[in-house]
This record gives structure tokens, C-alpha cells and sequence, in this order.
């Protein structure tokens, strides 16, 4: 795919589609997504990122309680949502560039900032 920006539904769906093939295979990863169904899952995660990046209005859920579901059954960690992170930028840069692209993955760490700052910081706390 010949690098260009972010400017639709097209690539947003490249994006994650080509994002969570890596995720899969991330031996750090992997584990909390292996009861993922995706075929409902990757049309929800197209919503929610066409409407994170273009106002939509197509997403609704609350992302919040299905990552702390999931931090009930594998624990998630700081280096959970850094790899995240990484592997997300990363297929960002390889194939788009732009405002857009730039766009994406600020809003990308904003949310891995605020998930584990509301999943783990109130654990550490505790202690």
C-alpha cells in the first residue's frame, strides 16, 4: 500500500485489520486476545476509530468495561499497553503519513494513558 494519510472508513479498516495481525502475534500480546471473536469484534473497533478520528457518531460501548473485563481474567500491565502502543505507532508509520496519521496516534496514547492509568493506578494504590 503506497504510504498515504488517514482519510477514511478504507483506512481505518487497513489499519486495524493490519494492526490486530500483529497483535496476534505478539508473544506479549497474544494471550489477551485468544478468546477475542473477530468477527464482531473488528467492526466494532472500525467504529470506534472512524468515530475517534472523524466524529461519526457510529460507536457506542464503553471501551473502559471490556478492558477491565479483561484485566480480570490476564492481568494487564504497563507493558501491556506500551506494547500496545508501540505496535500500534509502528503500523501507523509503515504505512500512512499526514495529519491524520499524526492524529491517530496521539489519540492512541491518550487512551492507553487514561485505560491504564484507570485499570492498574487504582490497584497500586490499594496497596
Amino acid at each position: 500500500m503506497e504510504e498515504q494519510d488517514i482519510t477514511g472508513r478504507n483506512e481505518i479498516e487497513f489499519l486495524v485489520n493490519t494492526f490486530y495481525e500483529k497483535v496476534i502475534k505478539d508473544k506479549g500480546l497474544s494471550t489477551m486476545f485468544a478468546e477475542v471473536h473477530w468477527e464482531a469484534h473488528l467492526p466494532v473497533m472500525y467504529d470506534f476509530w472512524e468515530n475517534v478520528m472523524f466524529h461519526t457518531g457510529n460507536y457506542s460501548g464503553n471501551p473502559m468495561v471490556k478492558h477491565y473485563m479483561v484485566h480480570q481474567k490476564h492481568p494487564l500491565t504497563k507493558q501491556h499497553f506500551e506494547m500496545w502502543l508501540t505496535l500500534f505507532e509502528e503500523t501507523v508509520d509503515e504505512y500512512f503519513s499526514g495529519p491524520n496519521a499524526v492524529m491517530i496516534k496521539e489519540r492512541a496514547k491518550s487512551i492507553a494513558t487514561i485505560m491504564e492509568m484507570k485499570i492498574i493506578v487504582p490497584e497500586r494504590n490499594a496497596l
